[in-house]
């Protein structure tokens, strides 16, 4: 089936932390409206600009098979220039889940232009769990009063981010959520923030994890989850308490001063109001989260969008062809704070890398200038690519030597995590993968100091070519930094190519003369 959509992206004022400031809504919308489609529906979507800036919208954790140009990032897509459209057109293909959609470029997702995708299995296909009795979408994220372009300007000249000003419930700091007792419902919960991992936790409930990304995993209970910048989970939730209110929480983790939101989980025969105090966050901090993070595992023997099981595919049977090592740092380049993997910090070029790929211009970006793994050299700027081949299975690690969490998002396809670990990566650790049960996903955490594996299969069954081009990138997490999926910036992101494994790191600031406003919008049927 086709479902087709208009949407209107225009500003707004909004008082969000009681003060009023611009926001960017969708239809009228803050945040924007809630994409409900079923497995292997076609979503047209007609995206008009009313902004004074070029607008850019990327579908967080939908594939992209072989239609990279729909992604909605800058080097596979031109900004939509303002009073202009842009017709969307992808399909959620092979895919379950909760996920997210939200503006990629001039920092437009501190202003909001935000939203929820869900994606419901197909009647015919079986799920690993009895239908809840409701559905609930919970979008948190840190949230700052600064305008945009302010965030913006600053980030180009130098400056880290912020610290947050607060952290919002679905664009609220206070929200309801009303169920009956003894049933089960369930939340799917997404950080869209910028830069703060969050712990979320319901008073007095378990918390039984369903579904992280597209992924059926062991459904383990739990008190409190984290839940990474960028990153997606479903849990169910059992209304099995005494009839009151209770306390939804979500609270920033490994920050210095600990920003909370609450919402209330009202039972529908309750006339007790919530409680007691705000249940705490975890005590321990990084040690613990990796620990959690460890516990999440595929369902083997469950099915997700396709009526075979997961465990189908023995990812750790294959024999990687490619190991690629990427160190993020936070250099200084020409006096300003810039980011950078294995010693590249990415300039944006003026040409789109789709286009320049697709039509094998010249001189826009070079193969050669990011090595497979950290050079050691000083800092540099470059429109780097790094090549591999179709077919290949990459083994890919991130080495995260900053004092801050990172998180890793692939746009338009995912991968397996694979290993977790402390300190420098070695072969020797290969002996502590996971080959057997390892979750797909499209974007992970790597915590201070530390190390995560990935393999990275760079091939399709449905395809002859996996997605065109496609962004992996980094953000240097909480308090001082822009993270991941924010579109500042200060992340890192590679380009999968049909041909070869491109990739690019986005910087604090860009070097005189080149800015993402000078990016030309060319044709829009190449890229």
């Amino acid at each position: 089936p086709y479902l087709y959509f208009t949407w209107t992206v225009t500003y707004g004022t909004r008082s969000i932390l009681g003060v009023p400031q611009q926001v960017i809504l969708i239809n009228g919308q803050f945040p924007g409206p809630k994409l409900d489609v079923v497995t292997n529906n076609n979503i047209i979507l007609n995206l008009i600009n009313k902004l004074d800036q070029p607008f850019l919208m990327t579908w967080n954790g939908i594939k992209q098979r072989k239609n990279s140009w729909q992604d909605g990032v800058l080097g596979t897509n031109c900004p939509i220039p303002p009073n202009s459209n842009y017709t969307y057109k992808f399909q959620a293909k092979d895919q379950i889940g909760s996920y997210t959609y939200f503006p990629s470029t001039l920092m437009h997702r501190a202003a909001g232009g935000f939203g929820a995708l869900n994606i419901i299995h197909r009647s015919v296909i079986p799920i690993p769990y009895a239908n809840p009795d409701g559905d609930f979408t919970l979008l948190v994220g840190d949230w700052f009063k600064a305008n945009h372009k302010t965030l913006q300007q600053s980030l180009e000249s130098g400056k880290s981010m912020p610290f947050p000003d607060g952290v919002l419930i679905n664009g609220q700091t206070q929200a309801t959520f009303t169920g009956d007792q003894g049933k089960t419902y369930m939340f799917r919960i997404s950080n869209v923030g910028l830069s703060t991992s969050l712990n979320f936790r319901i008073q007095g409930h378990k918390m039984k994890l369903v579904e992280v990304e597209g992924s059926h995993v062991i459904q383990n209970l739990y008190d409190s989850l984290d839940v990474h910048v960028g990153q997606s989970i479903s849990i169910l939730v059992t209304l099995d308490q005494p009839p009151k209110d209770y306390y939804i929480v979500a609270s920033t983790r490994f920050t210095k001063t600990v920003l909370t939101a609450t919402a209330v989980l009202h039972y529908a025969n309750s006339n007790a109001p919530v409680s007691g105090p705000v249940p705490a966050a975890p005590a321990n901090g990084f040690d613990w989260s990796m620990e959690q993070a460890r516990t999440y595992r595929w369902n083997l023997t469950s099915n997700a969008a396709r009526p075979n099981p997961q465990g189908s595919f023995h990812y750790g049977t294959i024999t990687p062809t490619k190991t690629i090592v990427l160190a993020n740092s936070a250099p200084l380049i020409n006096g300003k704070l810039r980011y950078a993997v294995n010693g590249v910090s990415y300039i944006n070029p003026d040409t789109p890398l789709k286009l320049a790929d697709y039509l094998n211009i010249p001189g826009v970006f070079s193969t050669n200038s990011l090595s497979e793994l950290p050079s050691g050299r000083a800092a540099t700027l470059a429109t780097s690519v790094m090549a591999t081949s179709l077919h290949d299975f990459i083994e890919v690690v991130f080495q995260n030597n900053e004092n801050t969490m990172q998180a890793w998002h692939l746009d338009g396809y995912d991968f397996w995590v694979v290993g977790f670990g402390s300190g420098q990566w070695t072969p020797d650790k290969r002996k502590s993968y996971n080959l057997v049960d390892a979750l797909t996903r499209h974007t992970t955490q790597v915590n201070p100091q530390c190390i995560r594996i990935l393999g990275l299969p760079y091939w399709s069954p449905w395809t002859t070519k996996v997605c065109g081009m496609c962004d992996l990138r980094y953000g240097t997490g909480n308090i001082s930094d822009n993270n991941s999926t924010s579109e500042s910036g200060i992340r890192f992101a590679a380009l999968l190519t049909n041909m070869t494994f491109p990739l690019m790191s986005y910087s604090a600031a860009k070097p005189s003369g080149v800015t993402r406003s000078s990016i030309k919008p060319l044709k829009t049927n190449f890229f």
